[in-house]
């Protein structure tokens, strides 16, 4: 029986993942919204931590930043003009972010892109990395890093689906709740989405 990240690579070198998560609202093919603007690219990195039982690394934003402050997230941002793509935008993303030399990251694949409620267009990045690093937070963005089960966050009874009232209206969102951290938005439908795709594959 394959390990969970052998799975995770057959599973990304196959077809298209399908989209099955929500951030905020269910829209166009079950991504978090419709737009009638342009999305803005973005790309982030999915670290996946290298152990006999394999853990997923995320970051807590910090209180100060203009948007989605204190929020559970994978290390990413915008795709810059300069970038080569999203595999290279969320790779430097994630240097800036927490220090993480690309070279130690295997990338295994690249999910499709997600369209969030607050206008952006994600690639999720797949990669391994060693479990023996060190990171560099930055202060400005990063408030922590830490493990979440890769298991624990791909089990789809860990999948909670919410509401709340936001804007004058009742949004739905997926959350997952583990040691007192909540992962939720576009950052748990990324993991549901990837948790469909395994299924999908097996």
């Amino acid at each position: 029986m394959p390990s969970l990240i052998d799975a995770l690579r057959m599973g990304l070198a196959a077809a298209p993942t399908p989209v099955v998560g929500g951030d905020w609202d269910f829209g166009a093919n079950g991504s978090g919204a419709r737009h009638d603007t342009p999305l803005t690219p973005a790309a982030v990195l999915v670290p996946i931590v290298q152990r006999a039982e394999p853990g997923l690394l995320l970051t807590t934003r910090t209180s100060h930043l203009r948007t989605h402050a204190g929020q559970v997230a994978f290390p990413g941002g915008r795709i810059d003009a300069t970038d080569a793509g999203p595999v290279a935008a969320a790779l430097r993303e994630a240097h800036e972010e927490i220090g993480l030399d690309p070279i130690h990251v295997e990338v295994l694949g690249q999910c499709d892109a997600y369209q969030t409620g607050t206008g952006y267009s994600i690639s999720p990045i797949v990669g391994v990395i060693p479990a023996d690093l060190s990171f560099l937070l930055s202060p400005h963005e990063v408030a922590d890093v830490f493990e979440l089960p890769l298991a624990f966050a791909l089990d789809p009874a860990n999948h909670h689906l919410r509401e709340a009232l936001w804007r004058g209206r009742m949004r739905r969102f997926y959350a997952i709740e583990h040691e007192g951290r909540m992962i939720w938005g576009a950052t748990a439908a990324l993991l549901v989405n990837l948790s469909g795709m395994l299924k999908a594959r097996n």
